[in-house]
């Protein structure tokens, strides 16, 4: 019997497109999960967390490939160190790791908690593969729907974003899963860099509204980082093909 592929973080946004593309390919699939759930369609469910360490270790018992997705405000660094002690002793011998553009450049306390996941992934020992993607156009719109619920919309000076569809992101983690251990990868960003009034324009004019843009600075390092760009690569990644634009229209009609 072949060894099922974990995946944690399946129940999330990237891990619902991820788990499908893995069936599809004829893996058995098995999902870290903080909730109990049946198995169903070839995916077994194990209750665990990675920030308490509680089931983690039945989890990845028998998994040859494991696949991290999962992420939070706070933490990612300890649930990296977690997992992959785990994995370790369980003799993981590929290990999958999606981070974020900019992990190494922008100085905020989750992006040095991504950083810290890379470095935990990466001297664990077990052969690995991280994946930097740009903010996916989910968190975008989820961004964009809380500043237009304000009478007036901010927007940060030098704050550039390159969305990228989750989907896309998806598939190139699967391609990725299924290959050799490859260290870490080229980023994965979307087809074109926007200001945030440029994000915000198309969804107003979907929703039909109207919102003064306001201008405002993001202070200290993070500011400093923004205006250079280290949230975003702009030559030398992998790019995708959906369009912010085209994921609006999909998603609010």
């Amino acid at each position: 019997m072949a060894s099922p592929i974990l995946v944690t973080g399946g129940t999330g946004t990237l891990g619902g497109h991820v788990v499908p593309l893995l069936r599809a390919s004829g893996h058995e699939v098995r999902i870290l999960s903080r909730s109990p759930r049946p198995a169903a369609d070839g995916v077994e469910y194990v209750t665990g967390d990675l920030l308490t360490g509680e089931g983690v270790a039945a989890a990845v018992a028998g998994a040859r490939t494991v696949l991290h997705l999962a992420g939070g405000p706070k933490g990612d660094d300890e649930a990296a160190r977690t997992l992959v002690r785990a994995a370790s002793r369980a003799g993981v011998r590929h290990l999958v790791h999606i981070s974020v553009i900019g992990a190494d450049r922008v100085p905020l306390a989750w992006m040095r908690a991504k950083l810290e996941s890379e470095r935990a992934v990466a001297e664990s020992g077990i052969p690995w593969t991280t994946l930097r993607a740009a903010q996916f156009h989910d968190l975008t719109l989820t961004m964009v729907e809380k500043m237009a619920k304000l009478p007036v919309f901010p927007v940060p000076g030098g704050l550039r974003l390159q969305p990228v569809d989750s989907r896309e992101v998806a598939a190139r983690l699967v391609e990725l899963t299924l290959g050799g251990p490859s260290g870490l990868v080229p980023d994965m960003a979307g087809p074109h860099v926007h200001d945030l009034a440029a994000l915000a324009r198309p969804y107003l004019r979907l929703r039909g509204r109207r919102r003064p843009m306001l201008p405002v600075r993001i202070p200290g390092k993070a500011g400093r980082a923004y205006w250079a760009g280290a949230n975003l690569t702009l030559s030398g990644a992998e790019t995708g093909k959906r369009t912010w634009e085209r994921f609006l229209e999909e998603r609010l009609g």
